[in-house]
């Protein structure tokens, strides 16, 4: 960075490109290192603290949808909803507080899958969403998290992709609006999330057996 650039950044009142990173839109620099393979976990962090609590609130969830007489009611939508929104919240308090940690780099997407499995359990159960698509949804979830497993046992963190990103928000987006008003408009949202998903797996798996070859090779 030039000294320039260095001054205008200084007055900037989050420093150059500092409010779209915080808030996600800029994801084009590394990761950071203290999540990487080999770190220390770091549990106790404001992050991690918001992941123990979506944890917690998924048996919430489930109590709430199944207590119910077709399984929507605003009070489990609204769990569901807080549980999802998590999602967002621990990454913005990360980048917020630079509280980045290996555990939360774990923990993260296997509470967006569970979260997920979780919502889709139910909306299964209660036929709220098309059957064939939370068949291949739940087939997608526990696909990332069999290649999840497969890249931690040969030394390679799956990167996430922007097709993976953009899908987590019509998907639960879809999950969301069954639990409360079940309809097109929610099997939509969860078809296009669905595709979007099933491209970011096939990335996902193409990066990580390249990336477990080169390791192999090197």
């Amino acid at each position: 960075m030039s000294a320039r650039e260095r001054e205008q950044s200084s007055r900037a009142p989050f420093g150059k490109g500092r409010v779209r990173r915080l808030f996600g839109l800029d994801r084009s620099g590394p990761q950071p290192a203290t999540t990487r393979k080999g770190q220390p976990l770091r549990p106790w962090t404001i992050p991690n603290f918001v992941g123990y609590l979506r944890l917690a609130l998924l048996p919430v969830f489930l109590v709430l949808a199944y207590g119910t007489d077709d399984g929507t009611s605003l009070l489990s939508a609204m769990v569901f909803w807080v549980i999802a929104a998590g999602d967002y919240v621990d990454g913005f308090l990360a980048r917020l507080t630079g509280q980045y940690s290996r555990l939360g780099a774990l923990l993260d997407p296997l509470i967006d899958r569970l979260t997920i499995l979780s919502g889709a359990v139910v909306c299964w159960s209660f036929e709220l969403l098309p059957r064939w698509a939370l068949a291949l949804l739940a087939l997608r979830e526990l696909s990332m998290l069999v290649l999840a497993k497969y890249g931690l046992r040969h030394g390679v963190d799956i990167e996430v992709n922007w097709p993976g990103r953009i899908s987590v928000f019509p998907i639960m987006g879809g999950i969301f609006l069954a639990l409360l008003a079940p309809g097109w408009v929610a099997s939509a949202l969860l078809i296009w999330g669905l595709a979007m998903a099933i491209l970011a797996t096939v990335l996902y798996a193409r990066a990580g057996m390249r990336a477990v070859r080169a390791g192999t090779a090197s």
